[in-house]
């Protein structure tokens, strides 16, 4: 309106001339553009807790990637088994950074040898690279088992949530049959069952093991639930939505309207979940593993060496105390960032 004439219709012709760029610095300064997971990154950097548990899981995880590739012991390597000569003992339950006699010898000799920072176990093996392995087989384990999880309870809770009627009924109720399940037990029974049926020697499995492979398994058939009543949730909340019945109306197939609208706009839902899934996961391993239905030996696993440790713990205490301490540091750092996650990228917690 014309300031200078108040009562004047006519518009005043200084509001429609280009704006300076003083004018637009102060507007950007003003209103910086920004994304939901920029946003959600910045509140997340500013949780100390989640950020020190980020760090802590991000050197676990670097460590038992990089150590065993310089460290000049390997985790099934007999320090004192020579082939044609007989087993010298001197190498078995070693105290940390001690040697054996042949060690002796040589660094008497003018030789440098590595020490041996955790000592050795029964078998004379280097006992703190069978931890790094242990850590690295663990975290594996958990993350690929994780995954497992994700793709099939992200598929089966997608497909219920969007179907809905008699779909979503026999869904639910296969769900309520596995809950009304006691986990412990049946991990326990499958594990059993499926280490005796399945063979995997000769074939690019036989590393891996039978045990793992049934783990994972074990993982696919009860661990899902949790995921896919969870997607199952967020979408029956999201299909109602206009954008979901404008793409019904333009003839979008069920698959697509799931894939590019519906997923997508809860994946904070799944990261989050997946993320407090990972400890879950190892926590569960480890146990089996405690009990001799983990992983195959001679690989290590953090749960397995804690096993082996029980035989002397009188003794050698510290071989049962250091597993134990980096399952307990793994998984407390993995659900500390998790809750982090939760607080930073749930909409609902940041409405």
């Amino acid at each position: 309106m014309n300031t200078k004439k108040p009562f004047s219709m006519q518009l005043d012709p200084k509001m429609f001339e280009p704006a300076t760029a003083e004018e637009k610095e102060y507007i950007t300064k003003m209103r910086p553009s920004s994304t939901f997971f920029r946003d959600g990154v910045k509140r997340l950097l500013k949780n100390k807790v989640a950020t020190i548990s980020l760090i802590v899981v991000v050197l676990i995880t670097l460590a038992s990637i990089i150590l065993p590739l310089v460290w000049p012991y390997s985790y099934e390597q007999m320090l004192g088994s020579t082939p044609g000569r007989p087993m010298d003992s001197s190498y078995n339950n070693l105290a940390p950074f001690t040697y054996g006699k042949t060690e002796l010898k040589r660094i008497d000799a003018g030789e440098k040898i590595f020490p041996h920072i955790f000592g050795t176990d029964a078998h004379g093996r280097d006992y703190f690279i069978r931890v790094v392995y242990g850590t690295r087989i663990s975290l594996a384990v958990g993350f690929f088992a994780s995954l497992i999880v994700l793709v099939i309870g992200m598929t089966i809770g997608s497909i219920a949530g969007y179907a809905g009627g008699k779909v979503d009924l026999i869904i639910m109720r296969i769900v309520d049959i596995i809950y009304s399940l006691p986990d412990t037990l049946i991990i326990i029974l499958l594990s059993v069952v499926l280490g005796r049926v399945l063979s995997v020697e000769g074939t690019v499995l036989e590393k891996i093991g039978s045990n793992i492979i049934s783990m994972f398994i074990v993982f696919g058939l009860l661990y899902w639930v949790s995921m896919a009543r969870l997607i199952r949730g967020q979408i029956l909340s999201l299909r109602e939505q206009e954008y979901v019945l404008s793409a019904r109306a333009t003839g979008a197939k069920g698959k697509w309207i799931i894939t590019k609208h519906l997923l997508p706009n809860c994946i904070s839902v799944v990261i989050i979940s997946t993320a407090l899934q990972i400890p879950n996961a190892i926590f569960t391993e480890s146990f089996l593993s405690f009990l001799g239905l983990g992983v195959n030996a001679p690989m290590p696993s953090l749960g397995s060496l804690a096993s082996d440790a029980l035989n002397g713990i009188n003794s050698y205490t510290y071989r049962l105390i250091i597993p134990a301490v980096i399952i307990c540091l793994i998984v407390l750092s993995l659900n500390l960032f998790g809750d982090g996650l939760r607080d930073a990228f749930d909409p609902k917690l940041n409405a």
